[in-house]
């Protein structure tokens, strides 16, 4: 069943093979929309604006912990900042965090996944 959609989930680690257009492609697949990409896979993701980040929706995150070194989150074109006790419980968690412009979180999540890093990645769908 590997790199086949289920429930709005795709198991496998995989690359980002392009962005925009209100979505992403990654294993010979599109989606529209935001997604997190987990060490167990990809995942359709609600956020579509930086402001609804929130711990409920990293909770999938935060259950992988133990396999994410670094966290990094697209907040769309404009790279917008965290609340303070979310950036707080990602670090207790022992979770890196690197807030960027979706673009730039798409090419470092493809590099730091070419070399094996622990990496995750939450990612706004942009335009």
């Amino acid at each position: 069943m590997e790199g086949r959609l289920h429930d709005g989930f795709v198991p496998g680690r995989y690359g980002i093979d392009s962005y925009g257009n209100g979505g992403f492609r990654f294993a010979d697949m599109s989606h529209r929309g935001s997604i997190l990409m987990l060490p167990s896979g990809i995942r359709a993701w609600d956020a579509t604006d930086a402001r609804q980040i929130d711990l409920a929706g990293l909770q999938p995150v935060l259950a992988e912990g133990e396999r994410i070194e670094l966290l990094l989150i697209g907040t769309g074109l404009d790279i917008v900042p965290l609340p303070e006790a979310l950036r707080r419980r990602l670090k207790e968690s022992g979770i890196g965090l690197d807030v960027m412009q979706t673009g730039a979180a798409a090419r470092t999540y493809n590099i730091l996944l070419g070399e094996n890093r622990k990496v995750a990645a939450a990612l706004i769908a942009v335009p």
